[in-house]
């Protein structure tokens, strides 16, 4: 029956993993379609670019959210190797010896073990943060090339800060909003990829992990 059970959990962790790779991978297509879309020619505003980021926002909030399912389903099947097979071939006296009973537990009553936001700071960590940086230094490179505006001119780069905050504006919002829009969403996006939880759960335990 373990081994049924095992095979089964082994499924929804594997399903939810692959939900997960999917989000990312529409991500990625996302960003590279628009950056194209921006980068090729100056008739492209900037603001494809902010919407890129919008839309890697919420790519990023629903891998979330999914990261959440994957956690519950991948720490029974860990549980299920720490503490049956990993005893069967290599018997261990100090394991923990409740392990059933939690696994009964979380079948009982189901629930999430880690909060929305360390799954969204966990997969900023580990992939979302390149795709903003990216992302970042596209809309750099637009706004202060005059090459890449609509209006183009025949200089290579900008030269003073006025230029550049002219050339942030988006419809009515003036240019000095959107910086500091901007601002805030990668400074935040960096502290959360900083930012690391105290490990416990399955990395507590190694760090072959997602």
């Amino acid at each position: 029956m373990i081994i049924h059970y095992y095979r089964g959990e082994i499924g929804r962790m594997t399903s939810w993993r692959d939900r997960i790779d999917r989000t990312s991978n529409w991500a990625m297509t996302v960003v590279a379609g628009l950056l194209s879309v921006s980068l090729s020619t100056p008739n492209s505003h900037h603001s494809v670019v902010l919407f890129a980021m919008l839309m890697i926002s919420l790519f990023l909030m629903i891998e979330a959210r999914r990261y959440r399912f994957f956690d519950v389903y991948r720490a029974r099947v860990r549980q299920l190797e720490r503490y049956y097979f990993s005893q069967a071939l290599n018997p261990q006296a100090e394991l923990n010896p409740d392990w059933a009973a939690a696994i009964a537990t979380s079948l009982r009553n189901p629930s999430f073990l880690m909060s929305f936001r360390e799954a969204l700071f966990r997969r900023i960590r580990r992939n979302y943060v390149w795709m903003y940086l990216i992302l970042l230094l596209a809309w750099g490179l637009k706004i202060s090339s005059p090459k890449l505006l609509p209006e183009e001119r025949s200089v290579e780069f900008i030269h003073s800060f006025g230029e550049l905050v002219s050339n942030a504006t988006l419809g009515p919002l003036p240019g000095s909003v959107v910086l500091a829009a901007v601002g805030l969403l990668h400074g935040a996006v960096i502290l959360s990829a900083l930012y690391r939880e105290p490990d416990d759960g399955e990395f507590a335990h190694g760090e072959v992990h997602v």
